[in-house]
């Protein structure tokens, strides 16, 4: 990735901002975890840009598993009520 002028940046920028956007407006626990998940996926590509792979490798496992560990528990908390 070059510059703003790419396309590819501008694209993962937008993916990212409509993520935070979206996880700031839902009232739900689940959407607003999906938005997140949705906002990781538009940082990544720029970690990897960076050329800390490393971290974009364990980003890219720690995020998704936390994310359905923490839907797990707000779907237990809602079944318990």
């Amino acid at each position: 990735m070059s510059g703003v002028d790419d396309p590819l940046v501008v694209l993962f920028a937008a993916v990212a901002i409509i993520g935070a956007v979206s996880a700031h407006l839902q009232h739900d626990r689940f959407n607003k975890l999906i938005a997140v998940g949705i906002t990781f996926g538009g940082i990544v590509p720029f970690i990897v840009d960076r050329g800390y792979l490393d971290v974009a490798i364990a980003i890219s496992l720690i995020i998704p598993i936390t994310t359905i560990i923490m839907l797990l528990i707000c779907r237990r908390e809602t079944c318990d009520t």
